[in-house]
């Protein structure tokens, strides 16, 4: 997929969210706090967009509670869909990845605000790993380079399932092209599922011989049963800074300070746990800048900067 045809796709889920009403009007804030009578939430398809709405349920719930307003739930079908949302006004916050916040910020007015402490990790970053079968002959991922082996990524614009597998596969000596990312030599094929679930079952039904996946991601499908435990093999990981909760600018200061504050004291632990996370804390711009840098490098920003 060339840089080109990445925004032809973002222009085209642009296009199909502003002939969407049901998302918003762009209204001014009707609340005490600057929040409108109706908070429009987005979140990235990081596993199927069914299960991520059912996932996110509680969530809108408690927002809504917490915050006094309606809380309406905008799951796209791929990542460009929630840049399209936010960069059109049509979602007033959205959970990204740090790729898609990257790209996001260099079409809109968008302030990180929290992110989530990694059950995993204990810290605000967590893991993108490339992944083989658990019998591979593969040891590295040099070894898959050496043997012009088959790769998935999962969407383009997935931190954890794109960037940083390839940040990795630069590391070990392929030559991705900046400009048309199925190309990855020595690579024989580039693939993207368009999640990481679909990743981890193209390398375990052996469609591709590896893949790049975010760690938890796969510790959560084996735990469901989605992917047998035990059947993929991790190969080399590498630490991520975590997704960005952030807010369109026009919400205001106030707007801004009352969605932070509902982050970071929830303290329901179901919550906590259908969220991934042990609590969350406030980020800045400056926690992504690495996520930049390597977006950059590696072709995966859009034109127009």
């Amino acid at each position: 997929m060339t840089r080109h045809r990445f925004v032809a796709l973002v222009a085209a889920a642009l296009s199909l969210v502003l002939t969407v009403g049901a998302c918003g009007d762009g209204s001014e804030p009707q609340t005490s706090n600057g929040l409108p009578g109706t908070l429009r939430v987005g979140v990235i398809p990081n596993v199927s967009p069914e299960k991520q709405r059912a996932q996110y349920e509680p969530f809108r719930k408690y927002l809504g509670q917490r915050l006094g307003v309606d809380v309406e739930l905008f799951v796209a079908t791929d990542y460009a869909g929630v840049v399209a949302a936010l960069v059109a006004k049509k979602v007033d916050i959205a959970y990204l990845g740090g790729l898609t916040y990257v790209q996001a910020a260099e079409q809109a007015p968008v302030t990180p605000i929290v992110t989530e402490v990694d059950r995993e990790t204990g810290t605000p970053k967590y893991l993108s790993a490339i992944v083989v079968k658990a019998d591979s002959r593969f040891r590295s991922t040099g070894d898959v380079l050496a043997a012009k082996g088959r790769f998935a990524f999962g969407d383009p614009s997935s931190t954890s399932g794109s960037l940083y597998p390839r940040v990795m596969l630069t590391r070990a000596g392929a030559k991705c092209d900046p400009l048309e990312i199925t190309k990855c030599p020595p690579l024989s094929e580039v693939t993207f599922t368009g999640g990481h679930d679909a990743t981890a079952q193209a390398v375990e039904n052996g469609s591709v011989d590896a893949g790049g996946i975010e760690l938890r991601i796969l510790h959560r499908l084996e735990k469901q049963g989605t992917v047998p435990k035990g059947a993929l093999r991790v190969v080399e990981t590498t630490e991520v800074q975590g997704y960005p909760w952030v807010v369109r600018d026009g919400l205001g200061d106030a707007a801004r300070q009352a969605v932070t504050t509902a982050f970071t004291t929830m303290s329901d632990p179901t919550l906590l746990d259908l969220m991934r996370a042990k609590r969350y804390v406030p980020v800045t711009a400056a926690d992504y800048a690495e996520v930049r840098r390597n977006a950059s490098e590696l072709g995966l920003l859009t034109e127009g900067r």
